[in-house]
């Protein structure tokens, strides 16, 4: 495959992450802050209403980073066509077939959110932090736009783990659809400003171990704290897990 084509898949690529990322960060956004606040079936965790600058700000980084984010994916892609990855398509057969399916999903989210912990931990660190996460953090109170709000040299460390493992960790292209949907969906939630999860679900026995826009939003006030992605494993390891926010209005 020509540079060429590899370069229309990246297009092609960038215009779907940028689709995704209206789509879901867009209808957060309206079901979350755009209607009347009674009618809203969440808790509210942001103290005050996101402002026209802060939107702005989180969608230009979000667009920026998505088309970074869309290079790595392209490369994959194209070597996809030529059997050169791990990914595989058709039909599945069989009951490992079957079990492997969540298996490998577990499997991509457990080293997309070891990754992230500690190259976010790391971006942390004062000689880093201006460079790279500081953009990030001027949302103090994110919104479900600041998803992929990242400096570009912040995107480029983060964008290249999940392709690199689909040349190497075999799942199955609709599990690779199924990642990626649920990447962007956990992204926009935990920014959401609004918690969307059940609190029967979010202080039980399995919501406890997963992060949700409450246990995000308190890393956006206390930088030293709750760095992980879709689990808190690391952070209770470690002993960077601060717990989860309380909501300034129950839903």
């Amino acid at each position: 495959m020509s540079f060429a084509d590899t370069f229309v898949i990246y297009l092609q690529l960038t215009a779907i992450i940028w689709a995704r990322y209206f789509l879901i960060a867009g209808l957060f956004y309206y079901l979350l802050w755009g209607r009347p606040e009674e009618k809203v079936r969440a808790r509210r965790l942001a103290e005050r209403r996101p402002n026209a600058k802060t939107v702005r700000h989180e969608v230009t980084m979000s667009l920026a980073s998505s088309a970074i984010y869309a290079a790595p994916g392209a490369i994959v892609f194209a070597s996809y066509l030529n059997g050169g990855t791990a990914i595989y398509a058709g039909p599945v057969s069989g009951a490992l077939g079957w079990i492997y399916l969540p298996v490998s999903v577990m499997i991509y989210l457990m080293i997309h959110d070891s990754y992230f912990y500690w190259t976010h931990r790391a971006m942390h660190h004062p000689r880093l932090f201006r460079a790279t996460h500081l953009s990030h953090h001027r949302s103090r109170q994110p919104t479900p736009w600041a998803a992929f709000s990242f400096h570009p040299w912040e995107a480029i460390i983060s964008a290249w783990i999940l392709p690199a493992a689909a040349f190497f960790i075999p799942i199955h292209v609709g599990a690779v659809l199924f990642v990626l949907v649920f990447m962007t969906f956990c992204s926009v939630a935990n920014h959401a400003g609004w918690e969307i999860v059940p609190e029967r679900w979010l202080k039980g026995p399995l919501g406890a171990h997963f992060i949700s826009a409450s246990h995000h939003n308190v890393h956006h006030t206390n930088y030293s704290a709750n760095y992980g992605l879709y689990f808190r494993f690391w952070d209770r390891l470690m002993k960077t897990d601060r717990g989860v926010a309380e909501p300034i209005r129950a839903g």
